[in-house]
């Protein structure tokens, strides 16, 4: 299943903070997610914002007026481009240090664990996988947890309790 091509993938800082995984870190969660799907390469932003602009990208595009952990936004295509192109775009995620950080603590999860989980998370909506439908959540949580086990990270829906 796992194809090992490297994508490239940017990573924007838009704060500061004490904390944040490394660009290394970004870059390497973001490239499991795309080596466990076959034929998954392309341009990814990876952009690290805080609860305000978070904020901001969640009203205007999902009509949520309310800060999130990670927002994903596939690539359209233009129509009139060639054909040879559209894969070389996959899209961007913005991930929110704030929320990221306090759903760590309140779900008593290892900070970096979470932030690998939601980059991968962000990568699978790039490559059409969704949960809105029980089936289709299941098969996401099922990839979610195979990736972050292949990253040494425990499944993040069944930490044991303390």
């Amino acid at each position: 299943m796992s194809n090992n091509k490297t994508a490239r993938i940017e990573i924007q800082y838009a704060i500061s903070s004490d904390g944040l995984p490394t660009e290394a870190e970004l870059t390497l969660w973001a490239q499991a997610a795309l080596n466990s799907i076959a034929d998954s390469t392309g341009e990814i932003t990876l952009r690290v914002v805080d609860a305000e602009e978070i904020r901001a990208l969640n009203h205007s595009y999902r009509g949520k007026d309310s800060p999130t952990n990670v927002l994903s936004f596939p690539f359209e295509m233009p129509e009139g481009l060639p054909l040879a192109a559209q894969d070389l775009i996959l899209g961007d995620i913005a991930l929110c240090a704030d929320v990221i950080a306090e759903e760590s603590q309140e779900q008593n999860k290892v900070l970096t664990h979470h932030w690998a989980h939601m980059v991968v998370h962000g990568v699978l909506h790039l490559l059409g996988f969704d949960h809105i439908g029980d089936s289709d959540a299941a098969i996401m949580e099922k990839l979610e947890i195979d990736i972050l086990a292949s990253l040494g990270i425990p499944d993040p829906y069944h930490l044991p309790t303390a």
